[in-house]
């Protein structure tokens, strides 16, 4: 069973290393830990039958937010995870009085970037060279 909750700092090492798995320049748990306690930060982490699946969280800037982490863990891909979060962090987003949201993937990211269309994400343009190892265009996604 699938369950959201808001990232406490109890989860902070293993979002951590899903991070480490999955991102080549990755945040640490002291980097989740700093931007948490911000105000302006919200972040939520999937559990699937007890244990941490993904996360996802956004800073907020008046009514808009900048989604900054994404993650799904690797043994919980294609299961509605990252789906289910984003949906959630939408949800708390608007409570917040967010009503636009934007984000960056990679180019060739096309499980990603179909699941942020699928949301209702629209392409806006390209940030060259964006990421780094390996060096790849970022895509810049808006859903208002």
């Amino acid at each position: 069973m699938l369950e959201i909750r808001e990232m406490r700092e109890t989860d902070l090492e293993q979002v951590a290393e899903i991070e480490r798995r999955t991102f080549s320049e990755p945040w640490t748990a002291k980097g989740f830990a700093d931007s948490m306690a911000q105000p302006c930060t919200l972040y939520l982490t999937a559990l699937f039958d007890g244990e941490i699946a993904g996360y996802c969280g956004l800073f907020q800037s008046f009514d808009e937010a900048d989604i900054t982490n994404v993650a799904v863990a690797e043994a919980y891909r294609g299961r509605g995870v990252g789906e289910a979060m984003l949906r959630e962090l939408m949800v708390q987003g608007s409570l917040r009085g967010i009503s636009a949201y934007t984000l960056e993937v990679r180019q060739g990211n096309l499980p990603a970037r179909r699941l942020y269309e699928k949301l209702g994400f629209e392409a806006a343009g390209i940030r060259k060279k964006f990421y780094q190892k390996p060096v790849e265009d970022g895509v810049i996604m808006w859903k208002r």
